[in-house]
């Protein structure tokens, strides 16, 4: 089976709550974006990645080598209507599928800019 790279940095993380979409995933290793990304969180729920031309951050994750079914029918049916899948670039240069978020959603309510908290894992420690 065909497979590509999805870049996760919020609740499909381990030990986050859609962790168990990636089952079959082979965990490839925590990796930042490149630094032209805003980070945003959305009601405290999920984060969303945002990509910026100016005063973007890098964003901690990590890289999972995931089958196309896997994606399809396991990991894209649960993600928020906030989200949607497009392409961003790892501070390598390389290239990977990840959840960003809408342009529509960045100002919706309960939207806020934690691009200087050290990504969502951080971000929610802080908040406890």
């Amino acid at each position: 089976m065909a497979s590509v790279t999805m870049f996760v940095n919020g609740q499909a993380m381990s030990g986050g709550t859609l962790h168990d979409a990636l089952h079959r995933a082979r965990f490839l290793g925590a990796v930042d974006t490149a630094s032209g990304y805003r980070f945003y969180s959305v009601r405290d729920e999920f984060p969303g990645l945002h990509p910026v031309t100016t005063g973007g951050v890098a964003v901690p994750g990590e890289l999972y080598e995931v089958e196309y079914d896997l994606l399809r029918e396991e990991l894209l049916p649960r993600e928020p209507e906030e989200l949607e899948l497009g392409v961003i670039e790892l501070a390598d240069g390389r290239g990977s599928l990840s959840m960003r978020m809408r342009r529509s959603a960045l100002d919706a309510p309960g939207v806020i800019d934690i691009s200087d908290r050290g990504g969502w894992v951080a971000y929610r420690k802080e908040i406890r």
